[in-house]
């Protein structure tokens, strides 16, 4: 199981949360986003991927930011094309596509997108693209007819724990767990007491199940 911690900005919390060796560490390039990031990142372990994230961005402003922040992996937020993932597939970083839930999901809308893309995530709708703070119903991804890796995101926090152990039992491409802000004590500033209880709660619960 994978772990993306997103939304970061400062560097000393993104020290802080890189100490505890999450998967992916997304950085927000959506100018209205409360963690937006205007400046420079710091360098990471080469153990994290370091993801971008945008809101239908141009081919020219996601290349520029691969190369100025060493991008590994690149999350598209809004109404971006499958042709247009496959131009950023093709600039040499993982993508990772995002479709909201809130109701209900139109499995057909992801068929475009397979081959185009290396994960699909899947976060809850609300007024903004991403980080609105509350889950969909998780159940609605029992029919995921795919073998696409997906990354689980929305809301989740630690009351969920129960919850993210009851859908890692489920027969599903689950990839990774994305958090955000759940897990904030102000907007890009995560908690990392509240990090590291849910990452090794679910870290021993799956060491249990694989033992069994």
């Amino acid at each position: 199981m994978k772990w993306k911690v997103c939304g970061m900005r400062h560097p000393e919390n993104i020290n802080e949360v890189a100490a505890l060796q999450p998967d992916y560490m997304g950085f927000i390039f959506w100018e209205y986003s409360k963690r937006f990031v205007s400046e420079s990142t710091p360098e990471l372990a080469t153990s994290i991927k370091k993801t971008g994230v945008f809101v239908n961005p141009s081919l020219t402003m996601v290349s520029h930011e691969i190369n100025q922040h060493q991008l590994q992996a690149i999350q598209l937020h809004g109404s971006e094309t499958p042709e247009f993932c496959q131009k950023i597939k093709a600039l040499g970083v993982q993508v990772i596509k995002a479709f909201s839930i809130k109701d209900h999901l139109d499995f057909s809308l992801l068929e475009p997108y397979e081959n185009n893309c290396d994960f699909f995530l899947f976060d809850t709708k609300g007024k903004l693209p991403g980080g609105n703070g509350y889950r969909f119903d998780w159940r609605l991804l029992q029919d995921y007819p795919s073998k696409k890796p997906f990354f689980l995101s929305g809301g989740i926090g630690i009351e969920h724990l129960s919850e993210v152990k009851n859908i890692l039992k489920m027969n599903l491409p689950l990839y990774g767990i994305d958090v955000n802000s759940k897990f904030e004590n102000k907007p890009a500033i995560k908690n990392t007491a509240l990090l590291t209880e849910f990452i090794n709660t679910l870290k021993n619960d799956s060491n249990s199940q694989h033992h069994k």
